[in-house]
């Protein structure tokens, strides 16, 4: 069976009327909010993303974890603010990502947190840079209920690999996936739905056909292609792509960069998805990498009274006026990953 359907029907036996329930008021209330003007939140999230750690082994260029230029602490998030807050949410939450900033494996009780979400049947998800998916890890990887695993390989040669993913080793990648693979094999589990994630940048745009190659002689499920997030790129970057498709970017006459997309009054993702950090805190979006826009703490609050609190209808409120005054979404897209 092809293993993007077998995927689709692992996430759909996911769903339970409480869950469909809740998805239809969220996506009521988003649109009632658009066209009104106004922001309704009727439904909980069905999407979180939970940071396990900011703590991480390489060093890329427009990460801040890789950059050690967060100006928020570094740590590991505990795991009984974690499990408070499924407990809470376990009824209404459908996907549940274990990633921010960071390589979740460096948490030591990391793949136990897995398995408590994936018993209370919520479609589990990750992102990796594999360097420490030992024979062990991947294992207890299988056998943590983990549904989706999105392994960050960046280059098929080394010395492609390493321009962006700086302080990795190709080779590790490659073994990791064979690790998992393989004790998918050994365990006859279908999970997790394995993923190679290319970033397409300027120094890696001509292995895209490679990625593919590889991925199918590995036994990897699917490949995605995603374009690049650059900080400073109104002046330029070495990493921008040259192929249009893969950049959030595009070029003026007088050679410097703009966005492609259109700043639009509205954002799916603040009516159905949040960010938590290690340390608890809730942010909109994956965008706020340092935690700048603080709309609750779930040290201090239940999930929903901050769900539904001031300080998230009031950002929800400025982004329908006016997106630009958000300093982070000035530099957001949609539809940043091309699935192949």
């Amino acid at each position: 069976m092809n293993g993007n359907f077998k995927d689709g029907l692992n996430f759909a036996s996911k769903l339970t009327l409480k869950r469909i329930w809740n998805g239809l008021k969220v996506v009521s209330a988003f649109y009632i909010s658009k066209v009104t003007n106004k922001p309704t939140q009727w439904g909980m999230p069905f999407s979180i993303s939970f940071e396990p750690t900011t703590s991480c082994n390489l060093r890329c260029p427009e990460c801040p974890s890789g950059l050690r230029s967060f100006t928020r602490p570094t740590g590991m998030l505990e795991g009984d603010l974690f499990k408070r807050t499924i407990d809470e949410l376990s009824d209404t939450l459908l996907y549940l990502i274990f990633y921010f900033q960071g390589e979740p494996y460096l948490h030591p009780q990391f793949l136990d947190l897995v398995g408590y979400s994936a018993k209370k049947g919520i479609y589990t998800a990750t992102s990796t840079n594999a360097h420490y998916l030992t024979e062990a890890n991947a294992k207890k990887t299988v056998e943590s209920g983990l549904d989706r695993l999105v392994i960050s390989i960046d280059g098929t040669t080394q010395e492609t690999y390493e321009q962006y993913r700086i302080g990795g080793r190709l080779e590790k990648v490659i073994e990791g996936t064979r690790n998992i693979v393989k004790w998918k094999k050994e365990l006859k589990s279908s999970t997790p739905h394995i993923v190679f994630q290319f970033l397409v940048v300027k120094p890696n745009q001509h292995q895209i056909a490679e990625v593919h190659e590889l991925a199918a002689a590995l036994g990897v499920d699917e490949v995605g292609l995603k374009t690049a997030q650059i900080y400073d790129y109104e002046n330029g970057s070495d990493l921008i792509t040259t192929i249009d498709e893969y950049s959030r970017y595009t070029k003026q006459r007088d050679g410097s960069y703009k966005i492609k997309n259109k700043l639009v009054n509205h954002c799916w993702k603040m009516w159905h998805s949040c960010v938590i950090t290690w340390d608890g805190l809730v942010v909109p979006c994956c965008f706020d990498k340092d935690a700048h826009y603080r709309l609750g703490d779930m040290k201090t609050q239940t999930f929903k009274d901050l769900w539904f609190g001031e300080s998230y209808q009031k950002f929800r409120k400025t982004l329908i006026r006016s997106r630009s005054e958000i300093e982070m979404c000035k530099n957001c897209t949609e539809g940043t990953q091309v699935w192949a």
